[in-house]
């Protein structure tokens, strides 16, 4: 699993490149994004960037998105943004809208845009994770944060972050229940569905979960097979499908609030992705061919389309299918 978390960070960084090479900037600026808080039900709140639906209508990148919930005891974070700038707004939020102690703080992976807020939190509150991201920090934090500085940009806050272990871990497949007074909130590992360490948030009372980047975003965004696993990865976003009921809200992890039906876009592209590939890999063809074959015209409009689709997702398709 590390070696597959490494890998996708070199990925990405071939990646972002490709994406922000015209522009030579970031796909977003931490330094310029402007949160907003939604409230979806009684203390429970969606957080995301304030231009995140026009960008989201033109297939264009977003910021990072989050959320908070609200209990008697406290307040749990969802995701801690990438520099003191974000996560201070998030504290800010928190305040405004509760103003009671953040007695958890949650991230639904290791990106550096989930998490690295984590070392601004109060010295109360507890950090839980994914056991394969404590081991990504505590192994490649250095090479994370210069990936990050590479592709975010300098002077983004990123040179001043420091490591920060988290208080609770949570292992493959793992389940755990938080009680917040009146707010019973769940954090669940569906299994690979990025990267590896993917943690969903649910908080049944108001039936909200927060997906984290397995879900980037609503239709056109498409998934991105970072660390590979296709089969795996379309299994655990089947398996969220199946767990959400209709009427849920859905937070994903670079966008506003959506339907589960939404998800249904994702998965219906990655059983393309998936029969396409298999038949190429059948009739025999090379990477290079099936990549040159597998176009999925009907998946179009996502800004990023050009090097998710052909860059990461095809190949690592081929490769999860080839080894079957």
């Amino acid at each position: 699993m590390k070696r597959n978390i490494i890998t996708a960070a070199l990925l990405a960084t071939t990646a972002f490149g490709a994406a922000t090479a015209t522009a030579n900037e970031p796909v977003w600026d931490a330094n310029k994004v402007q949160l907003i808080s939604e409230k979806l039900d009684d203390g429970v709140y969606a957080y995301y960037p304030s231009d995140a639906k026009e960008l989201e209508s033109k297939g264009l990148p977003v910021a990072t998105s989050g959320g908070f919930i609200v209990g008697d005891k406290g307040v749990l974070i969802i995701d801690t943004m990438l520099n003191k700038r974000l996560n201070m707004q998030v504290q800010g939020m928190v305040k405004a809208e509760a103003n009671k102690p953040i007695i958890y703080a949650v991230n639904t992976s290791s990106h550096g845009d989930h998490s690295y807020g984590n070392m601004y939190l109060p010295k109360e509150t507890k950090i839980i994770q994914h056991q394969e991201t404590q081991d990504y920090i505590d192994e490649h934090f250095e090479h994370d944060t210069q990936f990050m500085m590479q592709n975010f940009g300098k002077n983004r806050g990123i040179e001043e972050v420091l490591p920060t272990d988290a208080d609770i871990l949570v292992g493959d497949g793992g389940k755990i229940t938080l009680d917040l007074g009146g707010k019973m909130v769940e954090i669940m590992d569906f299994g690979f569905a990025q990267t590896g360490g993917d943690l969903f948030i649910w908080e049944p009372e108001s039936k909200t979960m927060w997906t984290g980047n397995p879900i980037v975003a609503v239709k056109p965004s498409l998934p991105w097979l970072l660390g590979g696993h296709l089969l795996e990865t379309l299994e655990s976003l089947q398996e969220v499908r199946a767990f959400l009921p209709d009427d849920a809200t859905v937070i994903p992890g670079h966008g506003s609030p959506m339907t589960p039906d939404d998800i249904q876009w994702h998965i219906d592209y990655l059983e393309a992705v998936k029969t396409q590939v298999q038949t190429a890999i059948d009739d025999g063809l090379t990477l290079q061919e099936t990549v040159a074959k597998v176009q999925l015209p009907e998946f179009t409009g996502y800004a990023l389309r050009d090097w998710v689709h052909p860059g990461l997702n095809v190949p690592a398709a081929y490769k999860d299918l080839s080894a079957k």
